[in-house]
């Protein structure tokens, strides 16, 4: 009797074990990602960047074939969590050229060109933010800003909206690009850790 209730206790054991409720991938990264942060509790900025920096930036250190060209242009979007709590960043930042003033015979004050397409080079992953920390996202600048119908202006400012947030913050700029509606001058990767300037 003594061995038919150890064998019955071994199988409910058994049981209980294989119905025991599985985490996913999904929710142990939201898990790990912890509350967003907003747009009031981090203050962007541009850094100045090179295509060396960028290929550094990504896994390996090597470029996908043809899709960075040594003469365009890269900078990093930095964003530095200037709140009192820690916070969590996931995903790309939505990125649009914008001109403060018009131009003659170009585009009124606003939009320029199309939004930034996302450079999916670099898989997203879930970036905790500590008080002072910075996190960085590499942005391309299209080499070709006068393709067939396009004037090139310079956007004073990028428009940028983060990961789970509504409200944009702007960042002072001086970025040549493509005024043509749709047409996306720039691209942009998902949010990194740590800062990406040198230093």
């Amino acid at each position: 009797m003594a061995a038919i209730a150890a064998f019955v206790g071994t199988a409910v054991l058994a049981i209980a074990l294989t119905r025991a409720p599985v985490r996913s991938d999904a929710s142990l990264s939201y898990r790990l990602s912890g509350q967003a942060c907003p747009t009031s509790g981090l203050e962007a900025w541009l850094g100045l960047g090179a295509a060396s920096a960028a290929a550094a930036a990504r896994p390996g250190g090597a470029d996908p074939p043809g899709a960075y060209p040594g003469h365009e242009t890269y900078y990093t979007l930095e964003f530095t969590n200037v709140s009192d709590r820690t916070c969590s960043l996931f995903g790309y930042p939505e990125v649009s050229a914008y001109q403060d003033s018009p131009v003659a015979g170009g585009p009124v004050a606003g939009p320029v060109g199309g939004t930034a397409i996302r450079d999916t080079s670099v898989r997203p992953k879930p970036v905790m933010l500590e008080p002072g920390a910075t996190a960085h996202a590499v942005l391309r600048v299209a080499s070709d800003t006068k393709p067939a119908g396009c004037a090139e202006v310079t956007a004073e400012e990028l428009r940028i909206t983060l990961p789970r947030q509504a409200r944009p913050s702007f960042v002072a700029s001086h970025i040549p690009v493509c005024s043509q509606r749709g047409h996306a001058s720039l691209s942009v990767q998902a949010i990194q850790a740590r800062p990406g300037i040198p230093g």
